[in-house]
């Protein structure tokens, strides 16, 4: 049906359509949810096992039905191809790759080329990504086992500070927000992983507390060498969020609990100890520490005057490069700075709720006469304050949060409902609104190819799933794909190139590889990786010409 008013039988337009869906929707969750929705709700709430599995399979099965419009997300970004990197050398049963005899050709972003070819992030994500290839063939197959596992464990978690029901409400609440249309699950970068081991963490901290059982304090341990093998400066403000949670029932943590942590955790950081050895020769010295000693200051924390010019910013994007600016202009070493930072960057914390929850969290206000209330406070502002000292932000350095702030939505919801008839009845307002937002943007992307879908699509807040893909990326790709045998590209950029559209990335055994990706370093230059590679077939790609050019190589 066309979405022009006098196009239409009944005269609607857009907006008409709209909000005749969202008065519909809602008048249906009413209707249905006494009668139908709530008994259910009940049963399945206090039915663990099930309620977590239908949490993990939903927001997988949610995302590949969008596979139509929405394909497998190709990466982009230079952080994508750096954890591609590790996981490609962890299913390779090693942490660091041999430093090739041509590396000159393979110098790229977050990549170390000596004293071995890795990358230098830890191996969190990699994991993830690494058993997404290995059971599927594909590693983001790994991106999506991690969200299952997120959205599974947040019910777990929930469990442990509130209701069954409420629980499951959170767990719904986080399909909805970290599902099928969040960047996290369209993305290489990670932020599930590390979301999950937070779930390990605050869902074992009551339980520990309330019980003593020493297998919540393994499941604790567990949690935080996840955490610690994927986000390691940020691991530090997890450990003091635990110290400032048993500081009040420390009596009640025994030795041996305590002691069953510390071995748990072990594990991780003999891992992460041995991934230093390997990588950089030194037991102490972090891939990222000799990359900035090597490299200087990482390439996503130096400033271009102008964003990149052949694409187009997402919001997220648009905030990111603000506070970039913010940050260059002012003086780096400076309080006023530091506060500079904080300020802006308050505003990505929109990301971890529904704009329908902002009406329910005043209402958590009030608990602060309990401690747990005031402990999820001073865990978010000991997380908000370590974090600003590093003077770059993306939204999963907040990651190990996540379930924090989704147990604030759920406990100002319940402190809500606690209001009497009408405190009840403005919750279920409040969360059928909740899922009138994802039904409302979810269907506008399974009807993707529709030109009504893609106007309104421009007005989404966070925009995580891949209508934005890189064409230019695929295109090459596809004519990659059409040439038969072994192929070596040299990669030519202009003098204009903008320096964080990189295109030289390898797999960790470059010369088993079929491509083979090289910097375009001059005839004579280029004449010594042509002799080393005599059996592949040398093409020319110039990506900053409009749309990229892939030519045969001649010197």
């Amino acid at each position: 049906m066309p979405f022009q008013p006098l196009q239409n039988p009944i005269g609607f337009g857009a907006s008409d359509f709209i909000e005749l869906f969202l008065a519909s929707t809602l008048v249906l969750l009413v209707l249905l949810w006494r009668p139908y929705i709530r008994p259910f709700c009940l049963n399945l709430s206090t039915r663990t096992a099930v309620s977590m599995l239908v949490l993990a399979i939903l927001p997988v099965g949610l995302r590949l039905l969008l596979l139509t419009h929405h394909p497998v997300p190709t990466p982009d970004i230079y952080d994508e191809f750096s954890h591609l990197l590790v996981a490609d050398t962890l299913r390779h049963f090693r942490f660091a790759n041999p430093t090739h005899p041509l590396h000159q050709f393979f110098e790229t972003f977050f990549v170390l080329q000596q004293p071995t070819y890795s990358s230098i992030y830890p191996i969190g994500q990699g994991i993830a990504l690494a058993i997404g290839h290995a059971l599927f063939r594909n590693p983001w197959a790994g991106v999506l086992l991690s969200t299952a596992a997120f959205c599974s464990l947040c019910y777990w978690m929930l469990i442990g500070w509130t209701t069954p029901l409420w629980a499951l409400a959170g767990g719904f609440l986080a399909v909805i927000e970290f599902g099928p249309l969040n960047p996290w699950m369209n993305s290489y970068w990670g932020g599930a992983f590390a979301a999950a081991a937070g779930c390990l963490v605050f869902g074992s901290m009551p339980r520990l507390k309330d019980t003593g059982r020493l297998n919540y304090a393994v499941l604790l341990g567990l949690g935080l060498g996840l955490s610690l093998l994927t986000r390691p400066y940020e691991s530090i403000f997890l450990t003091l969020s635990l110290i400032l949670f048993f500081l009040s029932v420390w009596r009640q943590l025994t030795l041996r609990a305590a002691a069953a942590v510390i071995v748990a955790t072990l594990p991780a950081v003999g891992v992460m100890l041995l991934q230093d050895k390997q990588v950089t020769g030194n037991w102490l010295t972090l891939p990222y520490v000799l990359s900035q000693y090597q490299y200087g200051v990482p390439a996503s924390l130096t400033f271009q005057p102008n964003p990149v010019p052949h694409r187009e910013l997402t919001p997220q994007q648009e905030m990111e490069y603000k506070s970039q600016l913010a940050f260059r202009d002012g003086d780096k070493g400076t309080f006023k700075a530091y506060l500079l930072r904080l300020e802006y960057r308050v505003r990505f914390y929109r990301f971890f709720s529904l704009p329908s929850l902002f009406v329910a969290l005043p209402f958590f206000l009030l608990g602060f006469r309990k401690y747990r209330f005031t402990w999820l406070l001073l865990t978010i502002v000991c997380f908000a304050l370590g974090i600003n000292f590093f003077p770059a932000f993306q939204l999963h350095y907040l990651s190990p949060l996540t379930c924090i702030f989704l147990l604030v939505s759920i406990l100002s919801l319940e402190r809500l409902s606690s209001f009497g008839r009408g405190g009840a009845e403005a919750t279920q307002f409040v969360v059928f609104l909740c899922l009138i937002h994802f039904a409302l943007w979810y269907s506008l992307h399974l009807l993707d190819n529709r030109g009504f879908s893609q106007e309104v699509r421009q007005y989404e807040t966070w925009d995580g799933l891949n209508h934005q893909n890189p064409q230019r990326r695929i295109v090459v790709k596809e004519q990659l794909a059409s040439l038969p045998g072994k192929l070596l590209v040299f990669v030519r950029y202009s003098q204009r190139h903008i320096f964080q559209d990189e295109w030289v990335y390898n797999e960790a055994e470059i010369d088993r590889a079929r491509i083979v990706w090289a910097r375009d370093l001059g005839p004579q230059e280029n004449d010594k990786l042509r002799t080393h590679y005599r059996d592949r077939t040398p093409l020319l790609l110039e990506p900053d010409v409009s749309p990229p050019e892939l030519t045969p190589y001649e010197p």
